[in-house]
């Protein structure tokens, strides 16, 4: 059985073609920076690496030339589109609707776009891949596989708001949580590695979006981010937590709209807000040039994980791993050492040398008298998504 599996973030598409249940990777790769001029678009196979830059302006786009290249006569790696049984799709919100792995019909479709606003950067290049795939793979079953499933476990008092209860009642405003699917793989993979089950693991996912998990004998009991992918941590252009009365601030004093300030913590916020970049290899760049935005930035970045850190350790009463993931969690060396500097109160030791790598495979980089293990766990979403595809369809 073949399962193309679609991780479509907010600026990037990652892919892998399995081989289930061996778990055989066929071919896999990334487009990276969508909507930029100089977008990435890299595909692999056991015989080929190709890598291409080119302006790609949207993910339906992306996932033409996906197809395209999976197509290709000379380093393809399908003859037909029939090839394909299974297509596996990671849909970030899925509200109070999808607590489970789901076969996509015209049904789920609509309730996908419906909380499209939860979810603005996400859920619209979520459905849009789901309406390309089924369009190029017509006769593949569709499956969505959504962010928020592993995070139901968190409780009630850590996932209730305080507002009225009506709001929660009624109209379902909660916290939901997101990357559930990395959160879930990596605090499995760290579970499998201290060789215990009751485990405290704080999983820090830092991609474009950012956000970290409490996990208690494998289950999510607190996240950052809430009712839509916004809150925490800073992230690529998205604020993190802000102080709700500056939203009102800004409608009442500057006249803004309320799409105005949406469009303005979700996509001119962050990183980007702060620096004029979104990527942080960039901004890594720039503050070690000098640039002092940058570095500020970066410090502010840092700051805000800590204290996330701080509050989960002591909702864990205590700590037995924290776990570094995605792609800046796996790549940036910097990133890292700044997050546990200082940490020591905790038992949380870096060791320097251990941490100047970029792993392809699970690391241990803490040092030897560390209380608290400091693992970097390479995420692959995609391998959890194509194991409940399939899993939908066993029994």
């Amino acid at each position: 059985m073949q399962v193309l599996v679609l991780n479509s973030g907010s600026s990037s598409l990652k892919f892998q073609l399995f081989s289930m249940p061996e778990e055989t990777i066929l071919c896999s790769g990334l487009i990276e920076r969508i909507g930029f001029d100089d977008t990435r678009f890299k595909f692999k196979t056991e015989e080929d690496t190709l890598e291409v830059v080119t302006a790609i302006p949207n993910h339906k786009r992306g996932l033409e030339l996906l197809a395209k290249q999976l197509l290709d006569k000379d380093t393809g790696i399908i003859k037909s589109t029939d090839d394909i049984d299974i297509v596996g799709h990671r849909v970030v919100h899925g509200g109070k609707h999808f607590s489970d792995t789901t076969e996509i019909t015209e049904v789920v479709k609509d309730k996908i776009k419906a909380l499209s606003s939860l979810a603005p950067l996400h859920n619209p290049p979520n459905l849009e891949g789901i309406e390309v795939a089924e369009t190029i793979f017509p006769n593949a079953k569709q499956v969505a596989v959504f962010d928020t499933a592993f995070h139901q476990s968190i409780p009630e008092y850590a996932y209730k708001y305080a507002i009225p209860n009506e709001y929660s009642e009624k109209h379902n405003i909660r916290v939901y949580g997101f990357h559930g699917t990395s959160h879930k793989y990596v605090s499995e993979k760290a579970i499998e590695y201290l060789g215990k089950n009751n485990s405290k693991i704080i999983t820090i996912h830092l991609g474009n979006g950012c956000s970290m998990t409490a996990v208690k004998d494998g289950k999510s009991i607190d996240h950052s981010l809430g009712f839509s992918p916004i809150s925490g941590l800073i992230m690529g252009t998205r604020s993190g937590d802000i102080d709700p009365a500056i939203i009102f601030h800004l409608a009442e004093k500057y006249d803004y709209s309320i799409n105005e300030i949406n469009t303005l913590l979700q996509k001119k916020s962050g990183m980007f807000g702060l620096t004029g970049l979104s990527d942080l290899r960039d901004i890594e760049a720039e503050a070690e040039k000098g640039n002092k935005a940058c570095q500020l930035a970066l410090q502010m970045n840092v700051y805000r994980i800590k204290k996330y850190i701080g509050s989960y350790a002591a909702v864990l009463n205590g700590l037995d791993a924290i776990v570094f993931t995605a792609g800046i969690g796996e790549n940036s060396i910097l990133m890292r050492q700044m997050v546990c500097e200082d940490l020591d109160f905790l038992g949380i030791e870096l060791d320097s040398k251990k941490n100047n790598i970029k792993p392809k495979n699970l690391k241990n980089i803490n040092t030897e008298t560390s209380k608290v293990e400091i693992l970097v766990i390479p995420t692959n979403e995609e391998l959890e998504i194509a194991k409940q595809s399939v899993n939908l369809f066993s029994d």
